[in-house]
């Protein structure tokens, strides 16, 4: 097998989950800037920074179609279209609402890569490496969160708008991603479900020569029987089973509180009576661990699977988020020097980088048939960012009316029911093929 092939494609394409994270953080060191550039009021920066997050919902849900219709490379390029002009308008413009319109093509774009790019790769990559081939998608994410906070580091004081070169750095990565794109085939489950089976042939045996035709007459058959017990359509009666899947591994990964605890660490260590500059440095060293445990679940993931992964992490979120809810309730901050609630909460990220940072791009990934995947994983990735929005923009009002104590309460018991959906209902799906695991989760 000529992996060589097959990491290099996964690599290119991965960069746009490199972009997705870079787009998505890279806005927290100009958005001061930007409010006094412009004068703006609370409300209307509220909303220039939330318009990139509203693109990413729209993206995500309709990323899907253009993945169908022109096909994942394709599509992919046009992501790097949209993030290279999102950057160069943004760092640009003099005018507030072309700011906002450029934010938003950056959103669109961030969605339509969470759809995309683990598609491609989970559609190209080998059974035995399928998992840490689509995890390098969530790693680069990470990576890029990490490379846009340490660009803002070095960006700052680099003349008197500094933030304008903040934002338009990002055409470099953007560019480098359109080009090499270019050096990327067409998915070859993509191409043979549009009838084009030579062309499908061919990337096949750029993969596994060996394996090549076995694997056409495998997909060919697939797709045949899909077609004839219901069609493309994603809501037909045999894809109820990835469906319910998909949405409750979308719903269990944003009501576990990440985004919250991402968003808002500064907000909940200032709530244990940490100082600004302490809460702010403790805000970054969420940012390291994410980057670690991410890294070594990417390692373990074809090895473990899947579904192990998932139960060590939901036993570890229940744990560190009682935990924290326990030391709310109790008020009980000053133990480890004042750093319990951050110490527990860098053992919250540990585990849910090690499982569900880690799997959901995977998982999503692999569960659907090929006649309906993009819009499977649309389905998917939509759920996780309207969830993600949802969490982000209540945060702030639950913790001040409920306390901090029935927040992180909700959110341990939310990570209970995930440890039940986990152990009665996902399946595992390591080291087998995507058409394999088609039949044990489609009723034909």
């Amino acid at each position: 097998m000529k992996n060589n092939n097959v990491f290099f494609w996964s690599l290119v394409v991965a960069l746009g989950g490199f972009l997705f994270g870079f787009d998505t953080a890279v806005i927290s060191g100009a958005e001061k800037a930007i409010q006094q550039l412009w004068g703006l009021s609370a409300g209307e920066h509220g909303f220039t920074i939330a318009v990139a997050l509203i693109g990413t919902v729209i993206g995500a849900i309709f990323g899907g179609i253009p993945s169908d219709k022109l096909g994942r490379r394709q599509t992919l390029i046009w992501i790097a279209v949209l993030y290279f002009v999102s950057a160069l308008g943004a760092a640009l413009t003099s005018n507030w609402y072309a700011f906002m319109l450029f934010r938003f093509l950056g959103g669109l774009g961030v969605g339509a890569s969470s759809v995309t790019a683990p598609l491609y790769i989970s559609e190209v990559a080998p059974a035995s490496r399928r998992g840490q081939m689509v995890a390098m998608f969530q790693f680069n994410i990470v990576f890029g969160i990490l490379a846009a906070y340490l660009s803002n580091y070095l960006l700052t004081g680099a003349g008197e708008q500094d933030w304008r070169w903040m934002l338009g750095v990002q055409v470099v990565p953007s560019l480098a991603f359109f080009l090499l794109l270019f050096r990327v085939p067409e998915s070859p489950r993509w191409l043979l479900g549009q009838g084009r089976v030579a062309e499908g042939r061919a990337v096949l045996r750029r993969i596994d020569a060996a394996g090549a035709d076995q694997l056409v007459t495998d997909i060919l058959t697939s797709n045949a029987a899909d077609e004839a017990a219901g069609g493309r359509s994603l809501f037909a009666r045999q894809h109820r089973g990835p469906v319910m899947l998909a949405v409750l591994f979308a719903l269990f990964n944003q009501v576990s509180g990440i985004n919250a605890i991402i968003y808002y660490a500064p907000r909940i260590f200032e709530m244990t009576g940490l100082g600004k500059s302490s809460a702010l440095l403790s805000s970054a060293g969420l940012g390291l661990v994410n980057f670690a445990f991410t890294l070594l679940a990417r390692r373990v993931i074809d090895q473990f699977g899947r579904r192990k992964l998932m139960l060590i992490g939901s036993f570890g979120l229940i744990a560190t988020l009682g935990l924290v809810a326990w030391t709310f309730y109790t008020e009980n901050f000053q133990a480890l020097g004042g750093m319990l609630v951050p110490a527990l909460l860098f053992v919250y990220i540990a585990f849910f980088a090690f499982s569900q940072g880690a799997v959901i791009w995977v998982f999503i990934s692999e569960i659907f048939p090929n006649t309906v995947r993009a819009k499977g994983q649309a389905l998917g990735s939509s759920t996780h960012w309207v969830m993600a929005a949802l969490i982000a923009f209540t945060f702030p009002s639950l913790a001040e009316k409920l306390g901090g104590g029935n927040t992180f309460a909700f959110f341990c018991s939310m990570m209970v029911l995930q440890l039940l959906f986990v152990w009665r209902m996902m399946p595992e799906t390591k080291g087998t093929s995507l058409e394999h695991v088609e039949k044990t989760l489609v009723l034909h």
